[in-house]
């Protein structure tokens, strides 16, 4: 029998969700599914108790046929969840409404159960604002509930310290990439955020077809998923590393008398703050119904959970941050680049020249007040002003101490890479906390993101202008 997750107080969801990224997969050819021959085969999940389905914006016309699914059985509750991926740059407040609105236009509905977001690039605060424009969204009702997509631990508390008020981060989670098992975790304990994993069966690579069998060549002939997830394999030692790990998959799925699916998805349904596995379906094409009861009737023991984390021990660990895969190389996407998703970046801040120097400005009202720029270069040097967690007339990140320093830092990214310098090129940053009780939350932040870098550093304790600013940081870079 199908168990719930109540991701939030009146949005309850099977803790396996059908995932409909697939669409788009299908339709690359530029044919679009038929709306309604495609949603009568979502109906044998509904009736098993899988009601819930995940979806994007960008997914093909998966919106549209969830929303033509809800139409013809208005008896048969099912919960939508989808996602906005706006393109990086410059977004307006009615923008953000629109694309709500053509979401809830082409599902036919007035709410939208969960919204969940994307943010390309955080050294550019756009993605604050759209954030704080959803949720005004929210407090209308055109969206039930706000998750995110693809945030790392930093970013998600940055979001929740200041007050949004998001259920969810959907993100890549399996026995391959363990990515999501730390920080992230500890994030979405402490702020009641559930994690939404995908990638569970790294595009089916953890199951018996890829057991002791060559390594396949993996090109455009494959679906989107396999060319993404063989990258991940790659990354994390390739295939004699990876072989290991599917032998200790099959013992204990033999064990269960399961498959070996079934076994990879209860493994992370058992992890903590996990509210629920998403698993890929080819409406239409392919159903997993009775695979995916399996996994309800399947209880993994210690011992169980022990052999896969000694397999998992002999990969490499994924690099970075959750969502990383899509902001910083190694880029682990179906291209092994954005070229799928992105045209260009733009810069955060659009520098302006004043006598042979270039400025950036960041927006605050004290850089006006006071009479000074976010940072300036001058030749090969880029100072930053001292910076705190303001955006706009808002303060960032409430009382956590490293949420504040984490935006603070990525202002500073923001501002540097806008004059043409990189993170790489910071030579010195000084940091005032206007709590010494607060030092140990800040240093960590900094060493998360400094941390191969290693710049001259000050940390000391200092009043700061401003009730609620916890700490305060400046940098010099040199771009040699």
């Amino acid at each position: 029998m199908v168990t719930y997750t109540e991701l939030a107080s009146n949005l309850k969801i099977s803790q396996v969700l059908t995932g409909l990224w697939q669409i788009a997969d299908m339709e690359r050819d530029g044919q679009t599914l038929d709306a309604q021959t495609t949603a009568q085969a979502m109906q044998p999940y509904v009736q098993a108790g899988f009601t819930t389905f995940d979806m994007a914006d960008h997914y093909g016309s998966a919106e549209v046929i969830t929303g033509t699914f809800r139409k013809q059985n208005p008896d048969n509750p099912v919960q939508l969840l989808t996602k906005w991926v706006p393109k990086p740059g410059p977004v307006t407040k009615n923008e953000v409404r629109e694309a709500v609105q053509l979401s809830l236009d082409r599902m036919q509905s007035d709410s939208l159960d969960l919204l969940q977001f994307h943010a390309w690039n955080y050294a550019d605060p756009v993605w604050l604002d759209s954030l704080f424009w959803l949720q005004e969204l929210k407090e209308e009702g055109l969206i039930r509930h706000l998750g995110v997509t693809n945030f790392d631990a930093a970013h998600l508390r940055i979001a929740v310290a200041s007050g949004i008020e998001i259920v969810s981060n959907q993100i890549c989670y399996s026995l391959i990439d363990q990515r999501a098992h730390g920080a992230m975790t500890e994030v979405c304990q402490q702020y009641g955020v559930k994690i939404l994993a995908f990638g569970t069966l790294a595009g089916g690579f953890l199951t018996e077809k890829w057991l002791d069998k060559p390594e396949p060549k993996v090109d455009e002939e494959n679906t989107w998923s396999q060319m993404k997830y063989k990258r991940f394999i790659d990354v994390a030692g390739g295939w004699e590393k990876f072989q290991p790990l599917l032998q200790a998959l099959k013992q204990v799925a033999e064990k269960h008398q399961v498959p070996m699916a079934t076994v990879a998805t209860r493994f992370i349904l058992d992890q903590p703050a996990v509210g629920g596995v998403i698993l890929g379906a080819r409406l239409g094409q392919n159903e997993y119904v009775e695979e995916n009861l399996k996994i309800f009737s399947t209880q993994l023991d210690i011992e169980d959970h022990q052999k896969l984390q000694q397999a998992q021990q002999l990969l490499n660990p994924i690099p970075g941050g959750c969502g990383d895969e899509y902001r910083k190389p190694p880029f682990l996407t179906a291209s092994g680049d954005l070229s799928h998703h992105l045209d260009s970046m733009p810069r955060p801040y659009e520098p302006v020249t004043y006598r042979g120097r270039q400025k950036v400005f960041s927006g605050t009202s004290w850089e006006d007040m006071a009479g000074y720029c976010r940072a300036v270069r001058s030749g090969d040097r880029i100072s930053v002003s001292g910076t705190t967690a303001t955006h706009g007339s808002q303060q960032i990140g409430g009382s956590d101490a490293a949420a504040q320093t984490y935006f603070v830092i990525d202002k500073i990214q923001g501002a540097i890479e806008s004059l043409g310098g990189s993170p790489e090129d910071v030579v010195r940053t000084r940091i005032f906390v206007n709590n010494i009780n607060d030092w140990e939350a800040v240093a960590r932040a900094h060493g998360e993101r400094f941390g191969s870098i290693q710049p001259a550093n000050t940390l000391v304790e200092a009043k700061l202008v401003g009730e609620g600013y916890l700490v305060e940081i400046e940098a010099e870079a040199w771009m040699r």
